[in-house]
């Protein structure tokens, strides 16, 4: 199969697995669109909003269109560690014999939905990190692989709420984007009303198998980027950094901390996939534009003067891409 015919496919299956969530989700396109490239970028993915914006219906109705083992996981102050990862139980034989069996998590599925990831406390939410990054769970000084393709997609209240603890950066870094669900609009809403309260509540069918998802993660990996355009993300995660060489104005006065690399390795992915889903076997300027704010918003920690003016990552980056210009070829390194 050439690569047009494969690109082509790539953008037809995306637009089918969309438009089957579309039968459930009004309106919210960019929130599934990224949903999908996380789960294509073989990433995840944080949703935050307020209650009651359909951020669980969402990630249930995209399991639901998925031939894959799902899982959902609600986080409460009281959750342990051991109530996603598993633990071991005592198994005693008929002879009398006892010994150990691991009594496996939730967290072996294949889509694993983190509903409200913080309400619960630190310790628990820790206990995602090494499958997030590993794809693997060790318990009890055994390890244990996660089949393929394993996703996360956690939701989130805002900070400002009660009952929540802020995520630890090292558990923000893990997701590949952080997705905004914002209030529906007037149109949005009326056919929100008409879908839940009549007499018939669509279903999504199932219609991606998981050989199909990681062929398409594959393909996905395979598209080419120029070096002046990769220089362009490089520049774009350097210019997150305080005090460093590229760092934007904004940047330096009110950033603690800006992206590690594995922003810039999100950034690289998302934009391939974007790329494909524009009908491209090659990722442009703007795909990287388009995909910088998902993949740095939580990842730009502010510092004290940045919190106490109500500055915004958002604006950072919205600053970083003013200031930071693509590069002729010759010039990219």
């Amino acid at each position: 199969m050439s690569i047009e015919e494969r690109t082509d496919q790539f953008r037809e299956s995306f637009q089918r697995l969309k438009d089957e969530i579309g039968k459930i989700i009004v309106g919210s396109q960019e929130i599934v669109e990224g949903s999908l490239i996380c789960l294509f970028a073989g990433g995840h993915a944080l949703l935050e909003g307020v209650p009651g914006l359909g951020k669980t219906l969402l990630v249930r109705t995209l399991s639901q269109a998925l031939d894959l083992k799902f899982s959902r996981v609600q986080f409460t102050p009281d959750l342990m560690p051991a109530d996603i990862v598993g633990t071991n139980v005592i198994d005693m034989a008929s002879d009398g014999s006892r010994a150990f069996r691991f009594e496996r998590g939730p967290i072996f599925a294949n889509v694993v939905l983190a509903d409200e990831i913080n309400r619960a406390t630190p310790k628990t939410q820790s206990a995602l990190l090494e499958a997030m990054q590993e794809h693997r769970v060790t318990a009890g000084g055994t390890t244990y692989t996660l089949d393929q393709p394993f996703v996360v997609l956690a939701t989130q209240n805002p900070l400002e709420m009660e009952g929540t603890y802020p995520l630890p950066e090292a558990q923000l870094d893990r997701f590949l984007l952080k997705l905004m669900v914002d209030y529906p609009s007037r149109d949005e809403l009326t056919e929100v009303l008409e879908r839940t309260t009549g007499k018939i509540e669509p279903h999504a069918e199932k219609i991606m198998d998981g050989q199909t998802v990681r062929d398409m993660r594959a393909l996905c990996r395979e598209v080419p980027i120029a070096s002046h355009v990769r220089d362009f993300g490089v520049r774009c995660i350097l210019a997150s950094h305080p005090g460093g060489e590229f760092a934007a104005d904004l940047t330096n006065r009110f950033v603690k901390y800006g992206s590690s690399p594995r922003g810039a390795q999100a950034l690289i992915l998302c934009g391939k996939i974007r790329a494909l889903l524009d009908g491209r076997y090659s990722v442009s300027f703007d795909d990287i534009r388009a995909s910088l704010k998902p993949v740095l918003r939580h990842r730009i920690i502010l510092n004290f003067e940045g919190e106490a003016e109500g500055m915004t990552s958002d604006r950072v980056i919205d600053n970083i891409l003013e200031q930071v210009q693509p590069a002729p070829k010759a010039a990219a390194v």
